[in-house]
């Protein structure tokens, strides 16, 4: 059934209480939705997301954000350790038995250690359920379910009741993973479109109406925590940052090195100039976001950070701080190991490895993935390296990796150099799973096949 929500019923969930913000502190809301990627409004997306329209319309929304790993755990883990997903140890799904090598790296521990009020409502994907407590929340809010309505209602209570500051809340929302709820008459899949990689047929239609169902929800969950946090007084002194951690739930999108699964939504608003309803071009990676986080907070940046401050774009005069980006998968529900690195003009990715088919158990099952699996996908081949042009070619589709020999070359170089510098386990061979992983085989069909639980 669809999931309504009002705004007005979560904010019920706690009173009105104004507060009156402290200039010297700078509070911290990080907003995060599961397999979104950019498919909301403000980026020219069919998917009515008034609420995220009117936040984008405030702050800074970067066009080209990338995360830096199209998968659930070691995208987040990279955003909130600031470190690449092999750097920091999270190669694979926390809830499968990967974790971070070092905890008191994540964010919300170090902004404890410089004095900052931790808080979680909902979803976090960086360590196993019964260990929350080692990334260094104070505060674990305890809403009813994972669902929008019910994490917003457990923050809107958080904002309005007079937290200490500084403070970080963390709000996951489960929403827009699968499963989807049941498209409702605003979502009418006939006058929907697929995204870029599926064909238009009934069924990619009806999937995608059922996804916007899903951002609905997300869009009025997320505007329920933005109002309670005008209400509490505390919006002018609070940095919101609204982001997702990879691409949608689809095929050729989620867990995938290219635009369709690293382009995730990055919005904005608050102190350090994140204001007006700017725009930035500027590529960026979700690691940037630690070090900016800093920067705006007034607090030293740790050694080990690998991202780059945003703060040049916004108020520096810059339009880059960096030529390319890197992205990687090694783990998801099956061993799929990939690297890549992209600039404004190109797009190289390389797999590792023998296996030259899809690992299906990668992609979510649902329609999209029936109607090509239908058409003959588990046999199409993978390309084992692949540079793309995106200037020609932005959905990144055409290999021409043949006719630009020289550029591949250079990439190559490039890459690899990078993995050196960061000690990526790849170049020692294949990557090991840990003790207690819980995998499924690369030569399955479905995430939900019957998985092999390693010693």
């Amino acid at each position: 059934m669809p999931c309504p929500i009002s705004r007005r019923q979560v904010l019920a969930a706690a009173p009105a209480i104004r507060t009156t913000a402290q200039s010297s502190h700078v509070n911290i809301l990080y907003l995060h939705s599961h397999d979104t990627g950019r498919c909301i409004q403000p980026y020219g997306y069919a998917v009515p997301t008034p609420q995220l329209q009117k936040f984008a319309s405030e702050g800074v929304l970067f066009r080209h954000a990338f995360d830096a790993a199209p998968t659930c755990s070691p995208s987040r883990a990279a955003l909130l350790t600031g470190m690449a997903p092999h750097s920091c140890g999270m190669l694979g799904l926390a809830h499968r038995g990967f974790s971070l090598n070092d905890p008191s790296r994540h964010l919300a521990n170090y902004l404890r250690s410089q004095g900052y009020l931790t808080a979680l409502s909902g979803i976090q994907h960086e360590t196993a359920a019964g260990r929350v407590p080692e990334l260094g929340y104070e505060n674990v809010l305890k809403p009813k379910s994972s669902r929008g309505p019910d994490v917003a209602g457990a923050a809107a209570g958080f904002l309005l009741s007079r937290p200490k500051q500084p403070f970080f809340l963390s709000c996951g929302f489960f929403e827009t993973h699968r499963e989807f709820p049941v498209p409702g008459p605003q979502d009418d899949p006939r006058y929907i479109l697929p995204p870029a990689p599926l064909p238009d047929t009934p069924e990619t239609r009806q999937d995608m109406a059922a996804f916007h169902a899903s951002a609905r929800v997300l869009d009025a969950s997320m505007g329920a925590v933005l109002e309670a946090l005008e209400r509490s007084g505390l919006a002018a002194s609070t940095l919101v940052i609204v982001t997702t951690d990879h691409g949608i739930a689809f095929p050729d999108m989620k867990c995938n090195l290219n635009v369709h699964g690293m382009g995730v939504m990055l919005m904005m608003r608050g102190p350090g100039g994140f204001a007006g309803g700017r725009v930035s071009d500027a590529l960026v990676s979700q690691m940037d976001l630690f070090p900016t986080i800093c920067d705006v907070a007034g607090v030293p940046k740790p050694a080990w950070l690998q991202g780059r401050s945003l703060l040049p774009l916004i108020r520096g005069g810059k339009n880059e701080i960096r030529d390319w980006l890197t992205g990687e998968v090694t783990f998801h529900a099956a061993y799929e190991p990939q690297r890549s690195i992209r600039s404004r003009r190109w797009s190289y990715v390389r797999r590792f490895g023998s296996k030259r088919t899809p690992v299906l158990p990668n992609c979510d099952d649902g329609p999209s993935k029936s109607v090509w699996l239908e058409h003959g996908w588990r046999q199409r081949p993978v390309d084992g390296e692949a540079l793309y042009d995106l200037i020609f070619d932005p959905s990144e589709s055409r290999n021409v990796l043949a006719q630009y020999p020289e550029e591949a070359e250079y990439w190559r170089g490039l890459l690899e150099q990078w993995m050196r510098e960061t000690n990526d386990p790849l170049l020692r061979g294949d990557v090991p799973p840990p003790p207690g992983a819980r995998l499924n085989d690369p030569d399955g069909l479905s995430p939900r096949e019957p998985v092999r639980e390693y010693d």
